[in-house]
């Protein structure tokens, strides 16, 4: 397991979501991701919680933000090297933002995420 501190962490995971194609990002609406140092299950990476941009309707108005949950310790625990670290938080981070747009876990796991 590699260690990297809180800051480095989030700074990683800012880059990760730099790399979001801006036509995309732009389309992210009452949606925040943070990092938090532990999971609420081992081995979970990320987690999305809120009401997908696929589901909104008329209805959807005054609600608090979806939440985009990044865990630093798990991932750490499953990289050996800082580029692992790059890799997997910028993995996690897609994955995670394909589930606020809708996308479900089989169709993100068959693009590669």
């Amino acid at each position: 397991m590699i260690d990297v501190d809180r800051q480095a962490f989030e700074d990683l995971v800012a880059e990760a979501l730099d790399t979001i194609p801006s036509g995309l990002a732009s389309h992210m609406n009452n949606v925040v991701v943070v990092v938090e140092d532990e999971a609420p299950e081992p081995g979970l990476l990320g987690l999305y919680r809120g009401v997908p941009l696929t589901e909104r309707g008329d209805w959807y108005a005054g609600v608090l933000p979806d939440q985009i949950s990044i865990y630093r310790k798990e991932i750490l625990k499953i990289c050996e090297s800082l580029d692992d670290v790059v890799a997997e938080v910028r993995i996690t981070v897609v994955h995670e933002v394909g589930h606020h747009f809708g996308i479900d876990d089989e169709r993100l796991h068959e693009l590669g995420w």
